[in-house]
């Protein structure tokens, strides 16, 4: 079984944020993020903890910086325990599962790009043939493949859902010119990663991207392509006109909907076979994506 860690706190580190899965740590000029493993689901907290699905978030953010190294400007400063600054140096508990990263001003919209019609972007184009204001052809079933990918903004919201908006509003949130270059970013991103991941039997459905500002430069922040911002698909059972296979918390979703909950706190403690076969699939990408990564070293 792997390794788990759900709260810093339980190793003597205090978070000056935290977010569903991350802890983070303020360090003047930089952050140190921890991925833990903690998993929500409909937004909602669980207490069952997968083990390892920091690790892995992390490492398979850690791979696609590699994959676009001198090719895309991010926060990326180290993730080697060895070379963090003061209490946090040498500290097994981190190894694997964190990084050391330039602190940037963050724009407050999430990046969203779409090359298969899911999720909520199934749910808008069924009631009125759009998504975020973006005209899609007549006759699409779930789970289509668009021919271009579209760029689709969201709010960043702290708590709760984020909200879809349109490329119009998400101006009136960022600079028309930031906006412009973050749509720019974010579709070239995703199509170069959706040629890698096709290449590895792997679908790129859709993915979120976020971004910051940094002396005067826009950056790549957080993760990148993970599990937990993507929805990745089998390519061998891809079969449009119905949901796909996942490799995420899909096994989560499902428990939970049998179960009959209702979706507030709290939420409900998962059973071993749930957890164990969510951690598989989180695993089974990674692998997928980046063979050359060696999971054992942190599990």
């Amino acid at each position: 079984m792997a390794r788990v860690l759900v709260r810093t706190e339980d190793y003597g580190f205090r978070p000056d944020a935290s977010g569903k899965v991350r802890d983070i740590f303020d360090l003047g000029d930089h952050l140190l993020i921890v991925a833990t493993d903690r998993i929500s689901a409909y937004d909602v907290m669980l207490p069952t903890p997968i083990p390892g699905k920091g690790v892995i978030l992390t490492q398979m953010t850690l791979g696609w910086y590699e994959h676009f190294r001198g090719r895309l400007k991010t926060h990326f400063v180290t993730a080697e325990v060895e070379e963090y600054p003061g209490r946090f140096k040498g500290r097994e508990e981190l190894a694997g599962r964190s990084m050391l990263v330039r602190k940037a001003g963050r724009y407050d919209v999430e990046c969203v790009v779409r090359g298969y019609l899911s999720g909520s972007g199934w749910r808008e184009y069924r009631e009125n043939g759009s998504v975020c204001g973006i005209v899609l052809p007549k006759g699409l079933a779930e789970s289509s493949r668009l021919e271009q990918p579209i760029f689709t903004p969201s709010t960043k919201a702290e708590t709760g859902h984020d909200e879809n908006i349109s490329f119009e509003r998400m101006k009136e949130v960022v600079p028309a010119p930031v906006a412009e270059k973050l749509s720019e970013l974010s579709l070239a991103i995703y199509e170069q990663a959706r040629t890698y991941a096709e290449k590895r039997g792997i679908i790129l459905a859709d993915t979120k991207f976020e971004f910051g500002e940094l002396g005067g430069e826009i950056i790549l922040i957080d993760e990148l392509l993970s599990p937990d911002s993507s929805r990745f698909w089998p390519l061998d059972s891809y079969a449009p006109g119905r949901p796909q296979e996942s490799f995420d918390k899909q096994y989560v979703r499902d428990h939970l909907d049998a179960t009959g909950w209702d979706h507030t706190p709290p939420g409900p403690v998962l059973p071993d076979d749930v957890v164990k076969r969510t951690a598989g699939r989180y695993r089974e990408a990674c692998e997928r994506l980046f063979p050359q990564i060696n999971l054992e070293r942190y599990l």
